[in-house]
């Protein structure tokens, strides 16, 4: 990821879905849109868990339903990971997305996975909504979290075998965790704890 700040750092939310989540969202965070064009749908597609082997034609209104649908499943996805009850309207469009034809996978002659010629932001669409119904109805479904960071709201499946990964990557707010408490450690008074991060 490279967000505003300049840092560029390996962030891996576990699922297709979740990967899309990372390119903008409602209210506040269209503030980190990065899907201006239909250009930077395939951009994004391209570097994705489906791979670079994927050419895709995209219309522009094709552009917004994705939008919409990463809205909806931005505060779908947030509501699981804080407990809260699964808002009807943001399920109606991830079921909806999910019902029209997706992406059509194929075994390439070296033995890679490809995609059929032909595919479209609407068949985009519709393969990131299956993936998030496989993950919402599937084992890792409780294991959706947010990061932990005071100022960070980047959404993932844990998917570590301990499940408890907390940071959206340790690179970045994880560190910055541990530095913090590290630093409250060294200046809090002796027999007092330091405050938590």
């Amino acid at each position: 990821m490279r967000p505003p700040d300049g840092q560029v750092y390996r962030f891996d939310p576990g699922a297709l879905c979740l990967e899309l989540l990372a390119t903008g969202g409602p209210g506040d965070f269209a503030r980190f849109e990065t899907l201006h064009e239909p250009s930077d749908l395939v951009a994004w597609a391209g570097g994705s868990r489906l791979g670079p082997c994927l050419e895709l034609a995209v219309t522009e209104a094709e552009l917004a339903s994705v939008r919409r649908l990463r809205d909806a499943l931005f505060l779908f996805t947030a509501d699981q990971a804080h407990g809260r009850p699964r808002d009807p309207r943001h399920l109606a469009a991830i079921n909806a997305a999910a019902a029209e034809p997706p992406l059509v996978a194929r075994i390439a002659p070296d033995g890679t996975r490809a995609w059929a010629p032909g595919g479209t932001g609407a068949g985009l669409l519709s393969t990131v909504a299956r993936d998030a119904v496989d993950l919402f109805t599937g084992p890792y479904a409780p294991r959706v979290r947010e990061c932990a960071s005071l100022n960070c709201f980047l959404l993932f499946v844990d998917t570590s075998r301990p499940g408890r990964r907390r940071w959206c990557a340790m690179e970045r707010c994880g560190n910055r965790a541990k530095a913090r408490t590290h630093r409250a450690t060294r200046t809090a008074p002796k027999g007092q704890a330091a405050p938590k991060s």
